[in-house]
């Protein structure tokens, strides 16, 4: 492993699951973490648990005016950063029937366009840390429904295969630069992200955390540790992580 020590991240999603699993692997691991999310309180109580070098911002990855807000504040507390990890998504059951336009548009809001917010304002960042000679990560996390096909969910599973192609294409605007693009799928993992589900969805995921045995958040943080940690000539591109038993 690499120092982290040195690194400078940003992780989104940091209030719950797999995003704040990921940002208490970094810090531990010596990192200097801007926890970013919508929830400041949740935030705030992280921070005070992971130590001075963490810190909370409040930002809607939804909304531009936010996004500029927070990246200010980011940059005013750690300078340029090194290390990105978009871990902020939605996952809603809106089957194409029902025509829930809302639903859908905050799906593609939250899971791509946010994404897409957060490399427009890191990237300047990531190329000049590579350039001086620094390793640089971008980390997004899709899902393994950007291949697999979930009825109910094609507008969810839409934006995971968009996010999933647009790590593909970052990665090749980015590589001639040093900087690494990082995309991981994980399949089944026990977060709060299923509360976002109607009644009938939860008892779905519920049954298959039964009979499958999901993933916990602290699994695809330690997949990210890993990746991030490797000497900076070694990109771990595409990352598939899967319970055991879920085919």
């Amino acid at each position: 492993m690499t120092d982290l020590q040195i690194r400078k991240a940003v992780v989104t999603g940091a209030a719950s699951g797999i995003g704040a699993a990921i940002a208490t692997q970094l810090a531990e691991a010596g990192a200097a973490v801007a926890l970013v999310a919508r929830r400041q309180d949740r935030l705030d109580d992280l921070a005070g648990k992971l130590g001075p070098r963490t810190f909370g911002v409040g930002l809607n990855v939804t909304s531009q005016d936010s996004a500029d807000a927070g990246v200010a504040r980011i940059h005013e507390r750690l300078g340029s950063v090194d290390l990105v990890v978009n871990a902020a998504g939605v996952m809603l059951a809106a089957p194409i029937a029902d025509g829930r336009l809302d639903d859908w548009t905050r799906m593609i809001d939250t899971n791509l366009t946010g994404v897409l917010r957060l490399v427009r304002a890191f990237t300047p960042d990531l190329i000049a840390a590579a350039e001086a000679g620094r390793t640089a990560d971008l980390v997004n996390i899709s899902s393994i429904g950007a291949h697999v096909v979930f009825p109910g969910y094609a507008v969810y599973g839409a934006t995971k295969a968009a996010l999933t192609h647009l790590s593909a294409s970052l990665r090749a605007d980015l590589s001639p630069y040093d900087v690494r693009v990082t995309n991981l799928e994980p399949g089944l993992t026990d977060t709060e992200l299923a509360t976002h589900l109607d009644a009938p969805g939860q008892e779905l995921i519920a049954s298959m955390n039964e009979q499958i045995g999901a993933l916990h958040a602290e699994d695809i943080a330690d997949v990210v540790t890993f990746t991030v940690s490797r000497r900076r000539e070694v990109n771990l591109r595409q990352i598939i992580a899967l319970p055991t038993r879920q085919a």
